[in-house]
C-alpha cells in the first residue's frame, strides 16, 4: 500500500515538473531569425497586429 502510493506521488511529482516546463518553454517572447544591432534594423509588425513590440536583445529581434 505504502509503496503504491509513494509511486503515485512520483509520478505526480514528474508530471507536475513537465508541464512546468512546457509552461516556462510556451512563454510570451517569440524570436526571430533576424539579426540585430539596434531596434530599427527588428522587421516591423503587420497593420493588424499594432500592440506587438519588436526589439533588438543581444543581437536578436525579439517580440516583447
Amino acid at each position: 500500500m505504502v509503496e503504491t502510493l509513494k509511486l503515485v506521488y512520483v509520478l505526480i511529482l514528474f508530471y507536475s515538473i513537465f508541464l512546468g516546463i512546457i509552461v516556462c518553454n510556451s512563454s510570451g517572447i517569440t524570436y526571430f531569425d533576424v539579426r540585430c544591432e539596434k531596434d530599427k534594423d527588428c522587421p516591423k509588425p503587420p497593420r493588424i497586429n499594432i500592440r506587438i513590440n519588436i526589439r533588438c536583445r543581444k543581437g536578436f529581434c525579439v517580440q516583447i
